[in-house]
């Protein structure tokens, strides 16, 4: 028999909880009225509602539905689920990792960063509540009741730190999580998403399903990001012979073969010689695994937009 209470964070002042790894295990949820409080959910649950919380600081572990901000004010936030609302908020400070795109309705002073993250369960975290590390629309933000000439929403500072907006636990219990909030080793991998790109060059590589699609990929975002090239976005989606021909163009049917093995992984990376870096490194570090890179500076930023067009439809963006 399951107790609610277990599963509730409700009327707490000035105190400091949460939940270790395995003691949600995928159950519902529920914060509310709670003010100064520093909250930890450190694993995985179906759908979570924060209802009139004022000047918290919240860490959600994967939420396989959606997370629902309701009535809070002052709050700083790091969050991964599939789905993100909220109604009613002001200022709302949030390190996310979304599935879909975000939701903002009559809410002011929303600031959004990319969700940057580790502790050793995490990862099978994101499995159990059927998330992708590699889709994260953290920065895609839309905003149901705009006001013409106002902003409601805009990204927080390229340099924020998640420490400094949501502290590591100090209580004892607590800190028995091993958590890092060094961007290098975050779960998520750090993305520009919706900033300027800091130069016109761009380039796609696609990695096929396999048994190291993800060590592959965080691979090449390792050597790419050490050279300063950026990741602007990354995606892993389900792709069929039709979408090979409108993406890969004339080398499709190198491909098709590899797209029944499951999922593929896509990666944009922007600056200036981003296509020549990418084909070498994957020609060194890749060279017996298939993988699709674009060809030229020229065609580059035509493979982005049919990857990411053809994969923004398939999930319904």
């Amino acid at each position: 028999q399951i107790d609610p209470k277990d599963y509730t964070f409700s009327g707490l002042k000035d105190e400091t909880v949460g939940r270790l790894p395995g003691k949600v295990a995928g159950q519902q949820f529920v914060i509310q009225d709670c003010e100064n409080c520093k909250i930890y959910i450190f694993d995985h649950s179906a759908t979570i509602t924060i209802d009139d919380c004022v000047n918290c600081q919240i860490f959600l572990g994967p939420i396989k539905g959606s997370v629902f901000f309701r009535d809070c004010k002052d709050c700083k936030c790091v969050v991964a689920c599939q789905q993100f609302r909220t109604r009613d908020c002001r200022k709302l400070e949030v390190f996310l990792c979304c599935a879909t795109q975000p939701i903002i309705e009559s809410s002011t002073g929303m600031k959004f960063g990319c969700f940057q993250y580790y502790y050793p369960e995490l990862a099978l975290q994101f499995k159990d509540a059927g998330l992708s590390i590699f889709n994260n629309t953290w920065s895609n933000i839309h905003d149901f009741t705009p006001v013409s000439g106002e902003n409601n929403w805009g990204l927080l500072p390229e340099t924020a730190v998640v420490q400094d907006y949501v502290p590591l636990p100090s209580s004892e219990e607590l800190e028995a999580v091993r958590i890092s909030t060094d961007a290098t080793k975050s779960i998520i991998p750090i993305t520009r998403g919706q900033r300027q790109k800091n130069s016109d060059e761009s380039c796609l590589a696609v990695f096929f399903a396999g048994d190291y699609t993800t060590a592959n990929a965080r691979k090449l975002i390792d050597e790419m990001t050490s050279k300063g090239f950026q990741l602007v976005q990354t995606k892993e989606v389900v792709m069929k012979a039709e979408d090979a021909h409108r993406v890969f163009q004339q080398s499709a049917s190198e491909f098709i073969p590899l797209l029944e093995r499951g999922p593929v992984v896509a990666l944009e990376f922007n600056g200036d010689g981003a296509v020549e870096q990418c084909r070498s490194t994957i020609n060194e570090v890749f060279s017996g695994t298939k993988v699709f890179v674009s060809e030229s500076k020229a065609s580059a930023s035509q493979d982005v937009d049919n990857f990411y067009n053809f994969a923004d439809m398939q999930m319904g963006m």
